[in-house]
This record gives C-alpha cells, structure tokens and sequence, in this order.
C-alpha cells in the first residue's frame, strides 16, 4: 500500500459568481489520483467529524483509498479561497486551529505491515505542529521505506522562511523521490537556473529529483543523463491538482513496474523513468482538461 500522509481541505471554487466547496489538498488529491488509477492506496490526515470532513471522506471511498489510519477530530476543516487568473490557481487559507494543523505525533497510529511506501508535502510540512509530525513520520520510517515528496512550496503561507528552510534541508535528503515544479526550485534556489537547483537538490541524497513546469513538460534529474517528456497537448480549463496528479502517476508507474522499493529506485533505468514520467504526463493531462481536481480513472487513461 501507498500511504499518502498530508493535507485534506476544502477548496471554494469560483463558479458563476459564487463559491462551490470541493475537496482537496495536494496530498489530499494524490491519494484519490492513485486510488482512481487503481493502485492500492492509504490515506493519513486527521478528518474533521464537521459537514465538511464527510465531503473529503467520500472521494476517497469511491477511490477505494483505505482511511482507517485517519484519526477523527472536533476541530474544523481547512478552507482554502481559491482565484483564478488565467486559468492558474491561487489560494487563500484559513487554517488556524483547523482539524490538519494541530495533528501532534500521539496521533499517528503504528504504521501497518502493508505499508510499502510513502507519499508527502504540501502545506502539511509547513507550519506545526502538523509539520513536525509529518517530518517525524518520515524520519521513523525513510530507511526501510522509499519516500517521495513534493513540497507544493506555497510562499504565501510559509510566515517563517528560515524555519521551512531549515525543514525541508532535513526533509528532502530523507527522500528517494523529490518532485518540484520551477517555481518551487526558484524559492529555493533563486540564484540558479532550474536545472542547477534541481541538481543541488540531487546531490543533498535523494536518487531521482522530478521538475515540471506545464506546457514545458517533465524531466528527472537523477546520476545519469536528463530524462525529458513533454507535455501531452490538451485544451485547459485549469490547472487544480495537476501536480498531484502528476505525483499519483508516476509512483503507480513505478509501483506497476515493480520499483517501487529502496532498492528498485537506486537501479532505476533511464527507459523505467521515462515509462513513469509518460504517465505523469499523459494523467496530468486529463486533470487540467477538466475544471477543478479532477484525477482520472484507470479506464480513462491511454492503453
């Protein structure tokens, strides 16, 4: 199972001059992309027993997402306003005190046998003491387990820049796979191009650094030779979850080929990466297709 530990919220989309509620969370919509494209999946992120927690419990269970690790809670759901310009998503949150946030490790139940890698990031490793219990979810369990994480850096919501800093340094050598979009390589690296950012990454210890950038398509950063796909070609109607989406897929890849494992990834071959960025690319393609987070089905995707 691919434990997906992280953000769940709610998103209120703009749709005709209102706000139409939607589940989401970057962690959140990875889960239901990889439930959807049928690769056995769990979910851990503290559900809030309000109207809302329901809502983020459906998807999952029409996506088969095991949520049994999910401890239940009185405090409120995460609202995240969302505006779009351009068809490019920017966010709002309102977080404090939220049932995510005040997640503290005595919350995290022992992680089951089935457990055969994890998935995190998002604004869960940002502030605490969510952050910390994530970071110490990772550093329990990074050595027997492969790790990958997108840290969806949202510069908005980091109020302390050195501390998120100092987090991700100790985060991201624990991680096999590290994706990051360009804009998430220029927070960290502003005085280099993508690519050298995304090597400095590469060299703090994680075997495969993934970039995307939209149109731009995607490419791994790993010890051998840059491997590129490009972007499959589609009409957007915006880019809600395509990132995640992005995620879910290539680790299925990798999961279908059987690499999903500490061992599997260090011997990753340049074709194997190809194989699951394609993936990310060809999933991806179908989320931004279609208004709001919206992963696509395993029937939906090509052959």
């Amino acid at each position: 199972m691919i434990l997906c530990a992280g953000e769940s919220l709610i998103d209120m989309v703009p749709q005709d001059g209102c706000f139409r509620p939607l589940a989401g969370g970057a962690v959140y919509n990875t889960a239901i992309a990889l439930g959807r494209l049928g690769q056995r999946t769990g979910y851990l992120w503290p559900i809030s027993r309000d109207p809302f927690g329901a809502q983020i419990l459906a998807p999952l269970d029409e996506a088969g997402v095991d949520t049994t690790l999910c401890p239940r809670t009185d405090r409120l759901t995460t609202l995240a306003l969302v505006t779009l310009t351009d068809g490019e998503a920017r966010y709002s949150f309102y977080d404090e005190g939220s049932a995510g946030r005040m997640l503290r490790p005595e919350d995290v139940p022992a992680l089951p046998a089935s457990v055969a890698a994890l998935f995190a990031g998002g604004i869960s490793l940002v502030p605490d003491p969510c952050g910390a219990t994530i970071e110490r979810l990772i550093a329990a369990h990074h050595h027997r387990l492969p790790v990958m994480i997108d840290p969806n850096i949202r510069p908005f919501f980091i109020t302390d820049p050195a501390a998120y800093r100092a987090r991700l340094d100790r985060l991201l050598p624990m991680a096999d796979i590290v994706k990051l979009s360009s804009d998430d390589l220029e927070w960290l690296y502003p005085d280099l191009t993508p690519e050298e950012a995304a090597r400095a990454v590469l060299a703090t210890g994680p075997r495969l650094v993934l970039q995307t950038g939209g149109e731009a398509g995607a490419k791994a950063i790993w010890a051998g030779e840059t491997v590129t796909v490009p972007a499959v070609r589609t009409t957007v109607a915006d880019t809600i979850g395509a990132g995640d989406t992005f995620n879910a897929a290539v680790l299925a890849s990798l999961d279908r080929q059987g690499l999903l494992t500490k061992e599997g990834i260090a011997g990753i071959t340049p074709d194997q990466i190809r194989a699951a960025l394609t993936l990310g690319a060809q999933a991806a393609s179908v989320t931004v297709s279609r208004p709001g987070a919206n992963p696509p089905w395993a029937k939906e995707m090509p052959a």
